[in-house]
């Protein structure tokens, strides 16, 4: 292995010097360019590689960040993790470590554990809503590092955060639907245990009541933690249909969910969005090439990422006599985008 001193015999200047330049000490900045640029020549040439691990040692800062991931398989989770990506790519820190804890509460105790143990200098974590707060919080206290969650806020208020504006994101998507005329509207409800199925709703019943819209008993179903996604779009979608109530519009609780409707309302004869308008939430990658292709609801996960990396990295900027980390909370504005899968009621609704 290369080191530090075979630069240093190669480029003529001594090994402190060297070490400076290869680090990016700050006291480099006190070093003339030109040994900068003949030091870093030797170094290539002899094809010198930095020890990560023994500066981490050294400086107990490893530059390096952990990201943990509750489902890398669903599309949102996949999105904020690009974003994470483009975000620390021109950092100066490496790309980031990532774990998929497959939605399972000890492998998330365990892998931060296992991250604090390789001296992460932060965390990023996506929100699942199922993951109580308080064991969530139990879990990050012990990490005395930064950290920040994206995709839930917890009420504790002691962690930085990342979130879309769901309430807001559900009043825009009755907007939409009242203004073509619809009034007889099913909902395909989240988990109650998911927390952005109880914002979401929330915004559903402000605009209801605002507008004076009767939302119908019959027309609401509810997904559990069993069939989320296309599944449970299917199976709720069929239930609706075979209860015989009329309606012109499904909300689904998110994009999966829609596509799974849309396909129980082509098996039941009812075309998209001629017979029944659907409009979902994400806008993940598939809802644009669906049939007929998704109204929903674009949360854009990806800049979601990108401002998650933002707050990390000024929490990482040394500063003097740091005593606290001071926790910053980022809303990101959701935007209607109005596809094929909704459109004006037929008169005969």
């Amino acid at each position: 292995m290369v080191t530090i001193k075979d630069v240093a015999r190669k480029s003529g200047f001594a090994a402190t010097t060297v070490s400076f330049v290869l680090n990016d000490a700050p006291l480099s900045k006190y070093i003339a360019d030109e040994t900068k640029k003949r030091i870093r020549l030797a170094a290539k040439e002899l094809g010198y590689r930095p020890n990560h691990l023994a500066r981490a040692l050294r400086s107990k800062r490893s530059r390096t960040i952990g990201v943990v991931v509750f489902d890398i398989a669903d599309p949102y989770c996949a999105q904020i993790v690009r974003g994470v990506e483009n975000g620390f790519y021109q950092s100066g820190y490496y790309l980031p470590i990532l774990i998929d804890v497959q939605n399972d509460r000890a492998r998330f105790r365990r892998f931060v554990g296992m991250l604090l143990e390789r001296l992460v200098d932060g965390l990023i974590t996506l929100g699942n809503s199922i993951y109580p707060e308080q064991d969530l919080l139990e879990t990050l206290q012990q990490c005395q590092i930064p950290v920040v969650i994206i995709g839930r806020e917890l009420e504790a208020n002691t962690v930085s955060s990342v979130t879309g504006d769901n309430e807001g994101g559900a009043t825009a998507v009755m907007e939409h639907l009242y203004t073509l005329g619809h009034r007889r509207i099913a909902f395909i409800r989240g988990p109650r245990v998911f927390i952005d199925s109880s914002q979401r709703w929330k915004g559903i019943e402000s605009f209801a009541r605002k507008a004076r819209l009767r939302l119908r008993e019959a027309l609401i179903t509810e997904l559990n933690i069993r069939n989320v996604g296309h599944e449970g779009g299917y199976e709720l979608t069929r239930k609706l249909i075979g209860r015989g109530e009329k309606f012109t519009a499904i909300v689904a609780h998110d994009d999966l969910t829609a596509i799974g409707a849309i396909r129980a309302l082509h098996e039941a004869g009812r075309q998209v969005p001629r017979d029944c308008s659907v409009i979902g939430f994400d806008d993940v990658p598939t809802a644009a090439y669906c049939n007929p292709p998704l109204t929903t609801i674009h949360q854009d996960m990806e800049q979601q990422g990108s401002v998650g990396v933002e707050i990390l990295l000024e929490a990482l900027k040394p500063t003097e006599n740091r005593s606290t980390i001071v926790p910053v909370h980022r809303r990101i504005t959701p935007r209607l985008v109005i596809r094929g899968s909704t459109e004006a009621p037929l008169a005969r609704h």
